[in-house]
């Protein structure tokens, strides 16, 4: 059926009329935001977003900064947004957001000012980038006079940065995980050991420090050199340099290994997010029981490379910057859960919960709704189908999201938060440690506005109250009324939601820049799309207008949400718009069939299970096995061979009569396409493979090496075109669809059997009792033996050749595919062979192959800036002549803001050094970088060969299942 509404411009799930003003109640009306004049100082989907609320409170005077990069620097990376906001003196912009150093930084703050006061704004809305944490910037808005949309300087100083937010923490007894907050202060301590060299440091560099502070002989060493510290920033002095700071951290991290054998550690900057500036080091010890000196010594020394890293990328390697970085113990089995809070100063109140375990590279990608009236509904449905294990596991969860939200209310009010606010914390089954706080608007805010309104209510008159569905609404409320407004309550909306993060990666999630967008489908009912505008079409043609995945920014292209009654109706409803989502382009890749693979993974197994933060790679590593033995099957070979079968089968059986053999095989014929399309669609995409097998894991069993079928497979085949939204659609392509033809068959078949099965008293999932009657030479079902008869030969005609399908549960069962499972008490079992490393970098390899290059070339891996060396003023990886070994990091690639160091594939000798250009130098995919000489010579591939070994696998696959 054609779409008639446009879901995207108007979705009743996020659109609505917010104008107050236009309210009967005077006290509603005195809280309209009408006369807010704001300046949207961020990109990404929260731009638009900001945008849409903005305009349906009423607020006419907004406008938006535009960097560089989203105009001239990347071609068709145009801000889409412009589209909706045509009037150009609304329209402002910077070389960059933030600046690349702290100079740059300074200036872009006051230029920023500027703007907002030459133009009228009278606010700042700075989304979740990372200038919506900086409190110095927040400090500079609310000193210029402006509201800053957002969590005010002293809330950002106290919360914001991730070691003031662990002192904090404690002193409200929030649990957190254990480590040390202070590296710096101890680095200052090595270097000036007493309280007489401190002091004589504030002296001699003139800081202006607090005199109670400083003529406190109560206060601790670590305490005082951190008021010291803190004094150098606000006069940009280095009291110490990087390496000092290095060699402290390693040391530190030597300790921690010797404290907490077998476990990693984590390196946090205190002002990262999003991913970045976080480091993981310690892998080597995790298998040994108690790990010598040496071993610890070796895997401390990884962490001055770690703590550069972490710097560079959140821009804190500057002198005078606050250098300070997080070492914590590593909690391995963990699930990453987070608190949504809302506050004015007084109140504070939470949200209810957001589990976002399914990560990779610290990088959300799942993110799904955590409630108490969820899980609640979760536990009656447990008990009530009587799985005892789930019940209590869910009891479990209940209770620490009951504990979450307790502690981060008393930390929000012992913070002062004054808007909105994401508490988050690491759950260890029945326990829990708070993490972070990010004082900002979160990527993922939609998953809670699904699951909770707010009602404000006049303290006056219960009868008199508006309710707020979008928290970028809140905040706006709290920037113009703070005091004013009362504490709302929370009510359920929905009891449940999810978003996946549409992301611009490649089979392997790794960054992929540069793709051109040149479609995108409407978003159907139920879906959430918040994209950044991309899907406005042109408004004077109506036509989609290309949009470039520009590299300057991360890989972030859209948010996709569904709501539900219930987890799995979520779920469902997720699988159905990734489903209906045709997304065409150039050099486009995506994680969309990731997300299809991994949401009908968990609709297959159960989606109240509990992954960790783990759970991401290992999975990874699986489909890659899929792919690889996929890999090695040929369908259309195998129906030839299958044809073959059945020809000999029929002339044993009917050696007077060849025209039965003769019109097998012009049935089979008949559906070669029908069986081998979708076939070749899951063979080929491992991810699409991954989900179908999940869903399909009760249609079937293994008996002596033999599939055997539990549902017909008609159901399941029909199934797959629908999975594989490749049901007919006469407006559709027929590359797109199942052709006509083969649909026909389908049907014609498909009510063949369920008449058959009405007719013999059968339920859908009886097929195995349907195989044996009709195995049985008496008439059943009250049929004459002529009827009988011909029932028993339509039958075997419309299933034959289906068992080619079996084929693919095979794949599964060679690889272990359902040895990935869950629990009953909702645990997944990872097996040890899927955390191997090498195995994951082999996967890896095997989902995306390396770029085609000669033997004595080194190509880029992906497009991105490339840098020669580690950090500014340290030596480059290589150079001319240098013999390098395989693992040894070569250069750097930066791509959506992660630096990615690239080791060497192999050993060798470097001969030249082709890149041209320095540190920045943007390179594609697949460009020569350097001329080598490698130490073992390369062996080619004979493709006859590979051909043989498909065919040999193939025929024996055909075994087990005809």
């Amino acid at each position: 059926m054609k779409q008639t509404s446009d879901y995207y411009i108007k979705n009743p799930l996020i659109h609505k009329d917010r104008r107050l003003g236009k309210s009967p109640s005077d006290w509603v009306s005195s809280f309209s935001c009408e006369d807010l004049k704001p300046l949207i100082v961020c990109r990404g989907p929260i731009r638009k977003e900001a945008m849409d609320v903005y305009e349906e409170m009423g607020i006419t005077h907004y406008g938006i900064l535009l960097s560089e990069k989203d105009s001239i620097v990347y071609p068709n990376a145009l801000a889409p947004e412009l589209r909706q906001l045509t009037d150009s003196r609304r329209v402002h912009r910077v070389p960059d957001y933030t600046g690349a150093s702290k100079e740059e930084r300074v200036e872009r703050i006051h230029q920023i000012i500027s703007i907002a006061k030459d133009n009228g704004y009278d606010s700042i809305f700075a989304g979740y980038g990372f200038m919506a944490e900086d409190d110095e910037f927040v400090a500079a808005i609310e000193a210029a006079g402006l509201k800053f949309i957002g969590p005010c300087s002293a809330t950002q100083a106290g919360a914001g940065k991730k070691d003031e937010a662990k002192r904090t923490a404690l002193t409200v007894n929030v649990s957190v995980t254990p480590g040390i907050d202070n590296v710096t202060a101890r680095t200052l301590l090595k270097k000036h050991p007493t309280r007489e060299k401190l002091l004589a440091l504030v002296k001699s560099d003139g800081f202006k420090c607090d005199e109670q502070v400083i003529s406190n002989p109560d206060i601790s060493l670590e305490d005082l050199a951190d008021h010291i510290l803190y004094a150098s920033y606000v006069k940009g002095v280095d009291l110490f340099s990087i390496e000092e700071l290095c060699a402290q951290v390693q040391a530190e991290v030597a300790d921690m290994f010797r404290k907490y054998p077998q476990s990693r550690i984590r390196l946090k900057a205190i002002g990262g997010g999003g991913g970045k500036g976080q480091r993981i080091l310690g892998a080597s010890l995790l298998p040994l029981k108690k790990a010598d000196d040496k071993a610890i010594a070796a895997a401390a020394a990884e962490a001055p490379t770690l703590v550069r890293e972490i710097l560079n990328e959140v821009k804190a390697n500057g002198i005078g910057d606050n250098k300070n970085v997080l070492i914590e113990l590593n909690i391995e089995q963990t699930r990453h859960n987070e608190i949504q809070l809302l506050g004015n100063g007084d109140w504070c109140i939470a949200l209810g919960g957001r589990d976002c375990s399914l990560q990779m590279h610290e990088q959300k990608l799942l993110e799904v709704s955590v409630t108490q009236e969820g899980l609640l509904a979760a536990i009656e449905r447990a008990k009530a189908a009587g799985n005892k294990s789930e019940a209590k596991a869910l009891e479990s969860d209940l209770k620490v999201l009951k504990r979450m939200e307790e502690e981060s209310e008393r930390f929000g009010r012992a913070v002062g938060l004054d808007s909105a606010s994401t508490f988050e914390c690491i759950v260890d089954r029945d326990r829990h440690f708070f993490m972070e706080v990010n004082t900002r608007i979160q990527v993922e805010h939609r998953v809670t506005e699904l699951c909770y309104n707010l009602k404000f209510t006049n303290p006056k008159d219960k009868n008199d109250f508006f309710v707020v569905e979008s928290l970028v609404e809140a905040m706006a409320l709290l920037a113009r009324h703070k005091e004013r407004l009362p504490k709302p309550e929370r009510l359920v909306r929905f009891n449940a939601s999810v978003e996946a993060r549409l992301n611009a990666t490649d089979d392997s999630l790794s960054p992929h820049a540069g793709g051109m967008i040149r479609y995108w489908s409407k978003p159907i009912d139920g879906e959430i799309r918040d994209d950044q505008g991309i899907s406005m079409l042109n408004p004077d043609t109506g036509i989609f207008v290309k949009y470039k995945v520009a590299g300057a920014y991360d890989s972030n292209i859209a948010l996709l949400l569904t709501k539900g009654e219930d987890r799995r109706d979520s779920y469902e409803r997720m699988s159905e718009v990734i489903r209906s989502t045709t997304l065409r382009g150039s050099d486009l890749a995506t994680n969309l069939e990731f997300h299809y693979g991994l949401v009908n993974w968990f609709l297959g197994t159960n989606v109240m299970a509990k992954p960790t933060t783990r759970f991401v790679v290992p999975y990874l590593t699986l489909v890659g096995t899929l792919k690889e033995e996929a890999n090695k099957l040929d369908p259309v070979f195998a129906f030839l061979q299958m044809k073959k079968h059945y020809a000999k089968l029929l002339a044993e059986q009917f050696p007077d009569d060849p025209k039965v053999a003769k019109n097998m095989s012009s049935l089979l014929d008949r559906k070669g396409t029908l069986i081998t399309r979708p076939m070749e669609r899951l063979l080929g995409d491992p991810h699409l493979l991954s989900g179908w097998l999940s869903m399909n894991t009760k249609n079937f069993r293994i008996d002596n090496g033999k599939v055997v079928w539990l549902r017909n497979p008609l159901g399941v085949l029909n199934d797959t075109y629908d999975y594989l939204h490749m049901s007919f659609r006469p407006h559709k392509p027929a590359a797109e669809v199942i052709w006509g033809h083969d649909n026909e068959l389908l049907q014609e078949a498909l009510s063949f059997s369920r008449t058959l099965r009405e007719k013999l008293g059968l339920q859908r999932d009886e097929y195995f009792q349907l195989c044996e009657l009709l195995q049985k030479d008496e008439p059943q079902g009250g049929m004459d033996a002529a009827t009988w008869e011909q029932v028993r030969s339509a039958h075997f005609g419309y299933e034959a050749g289906l068992e080619l399908l079996g084929m693919l549960f095979l794949v599964g069962v060679n690889v272990k595919f359902w040895d990935l499972r869950v629990e009953e008490d909702l645990e997944i079992t990872i097996p040890e062979y899927l955390t191997d490393p090498d195995l994951q970098a082999r996967m890896k390899k095997v989902l995306v192959p390396p770029p085609a290059t000669k033997a004595d070339e080194i190509v880029s891996v992906c497009g991105g800036m490339y840098y020669a060396q580690e950090a500014p003023g340290m030596p480059a990886f290589v150079e001319e002549g240098m013999h390098f070994d395989k693992g040894q990091p070569l250069y750097i690639i930066e791509v959506m803001k992660m630096f990615n160091k690239v080791n060497a594939p192999f050993s060798g000798t470097i001969d030249k050094i082709l890149i041209q250009g320095g540190d920045g130098t943007i390179v594609q995919k697949g460009q020569p970088l350097f001329k080598v000489t490698p130490d073992e010579k390369f062996v080619e591939v004979d493709p006859n060969e590979i051909e043989r070994e498909k065919r040999t696998l193939t025929t024996k696959y055909l075994k087990a299942v005809l």
